[in-house]
């Protein structure tokens, strides 16, 4: 509906050719958004680049819809697996595994932008975040990317929490609009 909070941000994704529908006439807000699906988004940003390279995760099966968006980002170091071989397409993506994809890809494509990182001392779960997260979730914090979800009074960075697809929509928004591309 017009009146959602997410919707301009999922017209935005729908129309720039990142985001499909769950379904010809579902979009799936509340749904959550899998790894495979977020590189999926990236890569169709990227317009779907020639994959030179072979993929390296075994779990990454050639016949699904994410594999060559997969293979082009570890082959750009935009991402890694949760080891050599274990790239877990179909989990949750978590919000710190958000955060590191997209300065990841920022690192990638547009590093003018890697400054404006914030202190994420104000959040009462600061210290929950990874440490291999950190230095990503506090650059998408100071970007205005990621903002707290509010609980109980305050808001909580949720860094092991999934986002929903909702969510993403309005993060990819923001990114979009923040880096120009």
């Amino acid at each position: 509906s017009v009146n959602d909070w997410f919707y301009d941000a999922v017209r935005y994704m729908y129309e720039n050719g990142c985001m499909n529908g769950l379904t010809d006439t579902t979009f799936g807000p509340d749904a959550t958004t899998t790894r495979g699906m977020i590189v999926t988004m990236l890569y169709r940003h990227e317009n779907e680049p020639t994959v030179a390279g072979e993929n390296p995760f075994a779990d990454v099966k050639d016949t699904q819809y994410y594999a060559d968006a997969i293979n082009w980002a570890a082959e750009n170091d935009i991402v890694t697996g949760y080891d050599e071989t274990t790239f877990g397409p179909d989990d949750t993506i978590t919000r710190e595994q958000m955060a590191v994809l997209l300065y990841g890809y920022t690192e990638k494509y547009a590093p003018a932008y890697l400054g404006g990182a914030a202190s994420l001392n104000g959040f009462p779960d600061a210290a929950s975040v990874s440490n291999w997260a950190y230095a990503a979730m506090s650059w998408a914090v100071g970007n205005g990317l990621i903002s707290g979800i509010a609980s109980n009074g305050a808001d909580y960075l949720a860094p092991s929490g999934g986002a929903t697809r909702a969510q993403i929509a309005a993060i990819m928004m923001r990114y979009c609009r923040l880096t120009g591309l």
